[in-house]
């Protein structure tokens, strides 16, 4: 029998039991429909923040306190004072760090926010005028200066939610009032427009204001929780990352490399170790919803079975016409296998389209450019293991079909 006729034959048989045919795909449907959606909306989401942190600028470099974490269980390398006024002086030493072209100090904490009657609880950020440049800030007004910063003066900037919380009911313009922060005025020289969450920081509940400002008058502290450095050029990247580790070091005494008390991290490596996590939750979840396709399989194998023994009489009339055993197995195997294709077709269709929707509401939202990718690792990971799954799991009913008695096929009633 010709692989044609056996398809066509293939063909017959599942057209025969439609519904059967519906139903039996569905678990094959459900999973690589799974599939397509989270491989989809994992590589979107990967997109959205490496953009996000490839918008801070590829020749940015950041210092952060205390040592590269070695395990879970390390949690003393999470915290940590280690980055002090001292740094910073050692580091703009044109003889230590050459290609350092700007550095900003970075305080970040809580406080609450106060304005008449109305208190709202705020995140502090503290910094230079470098911050509107680095993360792309245009507020209504003015941001602060380098003046400001070297005069630890009580100027901030707020984001959208302080606004609404703290000058909603008196329909003043915030910009040139005063706002309360730890007993002391801070007047408001510009407000941020709303971010919604398309940045790697949510401005909208923040007040921003000088870092010396904040370390002196607002957050009581002598540290900074983050320097934020830009190279002269993105091929110095590695030569200033490397300098400023090696400053840092003399700065704090630091013989031994694994008793390092700060962690230099260039935008790539961000990116790097970023894409690592959200590609590895990724596949976990992929795995997770590949247990569908287990439990569609063992249905194929299930109502094949059935197929197999309401079937028998036709098993015994082709036989007794002249099939042969690899041709009964043939038939069945093939049916087997057009069915979990046409489910897999249908889930990768359906998964795009589901993921293609859901893109849209997330961007709309959540007020992000979130993309819609679609996953042909996906659809060629879902069409193959479709494939398979039919092989693997049609195969024991196609060999039960193959090998019955053609006499005792026709006995059957």
């Amino acid at each position: 029998m010709t692989w044609k006729h056996t398809f066509k034959t293939a063909l017959t048989g599942l057209s025969t039991n439609r519904s059967r045919s519906a139903l039996t795909i569905l678990g094959i449907v459900i999973g690589i429909t799974a599939i397509m959606l989270v491989i989809s909306l994992g590589a979107g989401a990967q997109a959205l923040i490496l953009g996000q942190v490839q918008g801070l600028g590829t020749n940015t470099i950041a210092v952060i306190p205390g040592r590269e974490p070695t395990g879970p269980s390390d949690v003393s390398a999470l915290y940590s004072d280690s980055l002090k006024p001292q740094d910073v002086t050692a580091l703009e030493n044109k003889a230590n760090v050459p290609h350092l072209q700007a550095i900003m100090p970075t305080v970040i904490g809580a406080s609450s926010a106060s304005y008449g009657s109305d208190v709202y609880q705020v995140t502090i950020f503290g910094g230079s005028d470098l911050l509107a440049q680095i993360f792309d800030l245009h507020p209504a007004g003015d941001f602060f200066t380098t003046d400001d910063v070297l005069s630890k003066n009580d100027v901030v900037v707020i984001g959208s939610k302080v606004v609404e919380h703290l000058f909603a009911d008196t329909n003043q313009d915030p910009i040139g009032q005063k706002i309360r922060l730890n007993g002391r005025n801070f007047k408001v020289v510009g407000t941020l427009p709303p971010s919604g969450g398309g940045s790697l920081f949510n401005f909208d509940s923040m007040v921003i204001m000088p870092y010396t400002t904040a370390m002196d008058y607002v957050l009581g502290q002598k540290y900074y929780n983050r320097l934020i450095i830009q190279a002269d050029s993105d091929q110095n990247v590695p030569v200033t990352a490397d300098d400023i580790t090696l400053t840092l070091r003399e700065s704090h005494g630091i013989t031994d490399p694994s008793k390092d008390d700060f962690t230099v991290q260039t935008q790539q490596d961000l990116a790097n170790r970023l894409g690592t996590i959200t590609s590895a939750l990724t596949y976990f979840l992929v795995a997770v919803a590949s247990i569908a396709l287990f439990v569609g399989g063992v249905g194929i194998m299930n109502i094949m079975l059935v197929a197999v023994t309401e079937r028998t009489r036709e098993i015994g009339l082709r036989k007794s016409l002249g099939a042969r055993d690899g041709d009964i197995l043939k038939q069945f195997l093939l049916e087997a296998v057009l069915l979990t294709v046409i489910g897999g077709v249908v889930g990768i269709l359906l998964g795009a389209s589901l993921a293609y929707l859901i893109s849209i509401g997330l961007s709309k939202g959540l007020n992000v450019s979130w993309q819609f990718v679609f996953p042909w690792d996906g659809a060629a990971l879902g069409f193959g293991v479709s494939a398979l799954i039919g092989l693997v799991f049609g195969g024991y009913p196609a060999r039960q079909a193959s090998r019955k008695s053609p006499i005792e096929a026709l006995r059957y009633e």
